[in-house]
């Protein structure tokens, strides 16, 4: 009886210490410079899904590709220090065998008030991915993405960028 009562405490300890070191939120603070601002969430949640909440004002009009990119970095004046998108072993796009990547995202319609809020559910995205090395960003897109061009869906040019931080 001791032994089980042992074996459940440790168990339960194990767990809490496993659901702590996972459940730390993401935020990317995004900007771009025609006035593009707001935050990307992103939340580990118990089922090992990621919950991605994006929230930006001044976006253009029109289908917006949305990715994680694979390096914290927006210091470029055209973002392309933020690397390619998040891969991990995967080929771009949800219309290939092998795809999609980790860091792709659904288009976003954006309507003419410019506000971009969308939430998204990603299976593939962990928080390892983001809190590596070298970071992760959030990068929006001049146009929309094919879902299968390699290796980043022929989206066009980065027009905001955020990285993420731990909150």
């Amino acid at each position: 009886m001791k032994l089980t009562a042992l074996t459940t405490i440790v168990t339960l300890a194990a767990g809490g210490a496993a659901a702590e070191a996972h459940s730390a939120a993401m935020t990317a603070q995004v900007s771009g410079p025609d006035g593009i601002a707001g935050t990307v969430d992103l939340t580990p949640t118990a089922s090992g899904t990621m919950i991605v909440a994006v929230d930006l004002t001044g976006v253009p009009s029109g289908t917006r590709g949305i990715h994680i990119h694979e390096t914290g970095d927006c210091s470029a004046d055209d973002f392309s220090s933020a690397g390619g998108h998040l891969a991990g072993d995967a080929d771009h796009g949800v219309l290939v065998e092998d795809g999609p990547h980790p860091g792709d995202l659904p288009n976003a319609e954006v309507g003419a008030d410019g506000a971009l809020q969308v939430t998204h559910f990603n299976a593939d995205l962990t928080e390892d991915m983001i809190n590596d090395d070298d970071g992760a960003a959030f990068i929006v897109h001049s146009g929309a993405d094919d879902y299968e061009s390699q290796p980043s869906g022929d989206a066009g040019s980065r027009i905001a960028c955020g990285v993420f931080e731990t909150n």
